[in-house]
């Protein structure tokens, strides 16, 4: 028989910085958005305070005096590391495992040699708290979505204590099924869940008594798949080796409008580099380039306009020097003057691999050779030994208009030499 279980991190955001700062254990925290624009992870106690998911950060500002609400710029350079500590704790318990996203994972238990599942879960929880700090529920079920559906409820259950096996008793799947929202059920989209209301469903229990005829009617194929797992038959299989990505994108909204063509150009350069920085880890080469600028569309009373370009790379590369030049000949051919640009990016798309690249008889990678290689190597080596930007392309001022705002970011503790934490005797 299959099972799954799936693994959660709590409050994934907040609880990385409660890791290296202790004194906001209890109080109420937010992370917020690029240029601390909205709250984009809450704490328990931020929740019971009122703050909902993606409140602007303007609106939330009067709580800090009234309730002590913390509010936090969101430093990715940590969450993604705490993630990988994380994952590789996981991959111990289980020789299947799925990285879902930055705070969740799926593994695979069949076949393992446990009585209790909810004693094995709860040894999970006290080991990923034990070795990284962070606060982890456990959802077991006989297929990936009652494994997601078990994690929400050993959420909110004191009773679950963080942990909760569906898989013991067919009654506790029915139970959990009629305590669990439609529009909560993983996969269930906001329109289904509506329609499914005015059908007069609503629960996740009263989507299983439907017949497959209806669903596939009302929510496709991937619905029927949906209800069929929530009925106890798997559909979805653990994704252990992931296939390549298609795209990457580097994009930032910029802390405020920019108009000269110069600063947009220097905002490119720095997202192409990081975007084929980041094809280059993943042993890709990209087919083609997109870059893209456009106004604030928050403010309507000012002129509006959106750039975007597409620029084919031919011959596939990886090439840093390559993908900037192309980026910035989209950029220029695009330009328009007299327009304030709240937000650019770059976007590689037509990923493969170095071998997978189509040949012809008249051109070669533009990265192929010896010294291409291993100057791009040299690069993406120093970077990493000594800090993201310590050697790269172009001019990014720190306190360029179109930097990010995140006046409250935390330091890197766990990413850079310069700010690892120390212990004072």
């Amino acid at each position: 028989m299959a099972v799954y279980a799936l693994v959660d991190c709590n409050n994934f955001y907040v609880s990385c910085e409660r890791v290296f700062n202790p004194a906001l254990e209890g109080k109420p925290v937010i992370v917020m958005s690029n240029n601390d624009g909205c709250a984009v992870a809450r704490s328990a106690e931020a929740k019971i305070i009122g703050v909902d998911m993606a409140a602007p950060a303007f609106k939330l500002r009067h709580l800090v005096e009234s309730h002590g609400l913390v509010m936090l710029s969101s430093n990715y350079a940590l969450y993604g590391d705490m993630s990988e500590r994380v994952m590789s704790v996981l991959a111990t318990f289980s020789p299947g495992a799925e990285v879902y996203s930055i705070d969740e994972c799926f593994l695979d238990l069949d076949g393992l040699p446990v009585d209790d599942l909810t004693a094995w879960s709860q040894q999970i929880r006290a080991t990923v708290r034990r070795w990284t700090g962070i606060p982890v529920s456990v959802g077991i079920g006989s297929t990936k979505t009652l494994a997601k559906l078990a994690n929400r409820l050993a959420k909110k259950s004191k009773k679950a204590n963080g942990a909760l096996d569906l898989t013991g008793n067919p009654k506790w799947v029915e139970a959990a099924l009629k305590q669990t929202p439609v529009g909560d059920v993983w996969g269930i989209g906001r329109q289904y869940a509506a329609h499914c209301g005015v059908n007069g469903i609503c629960t996740a229990y009263d989507l299983t008594l439907q017949s497959d005829g209806w669903i596939k009617k009302t929510m496709g194929a991937v619905g029927l798949r949906t209800v069929m797992e929530l009925r106890g038959t798997p559909v979805h299989t653990l994704d252990t080796a992931p296939s390549d990505r298609q795209t990457t994108c580097c994009s930032r909204s910029f802390g405020e409008a920019v108009e000269g063509f110069d600063q947009v150009r220097d905002a490119v350069v720095t997202f192409a580099s990081r975007a084929a920085e980041k094809i280059r880890g993943q042993g890709l080469v990209a087919g083609a380039l997109q870059v893209f600028a456009y106004t604030d569309r928050f403010r309507p009373d000012q002129p509006q306009f959106s750039l975007n370009s597409l620029i084919r790379l031919s011959p596939p590369t990886s090439s840093t020097p390559h993908i900037i030049g192309a980026a910035l000949r989209g950029l220029e051919t695009s330009w328009r003057d007299g327009y304030g640009y709240k937000k650019a990016g770059v976007i590689l798309v037509d990923l493969v691999r170095p071998e997978d690249i189509p040949r012809d008889l008249f051109s070669q990678p533009q990265d192929a050779g010896v010294k291409p290689k291993a100057l791009m190597a040299a690069v993406d080596g120093i970077n990493s030994k000594l800090g993201k930007g310590a050697v790269g392309y172009g001019f990014a001022p720190k306190d360029a208009p179109w930097q990010m705002r995140c006046d409250n970011r935390t330091p890197s503790y766990t990413t850079s030499w310069d700010e690892l934490p120390v212990v004072k005797a």
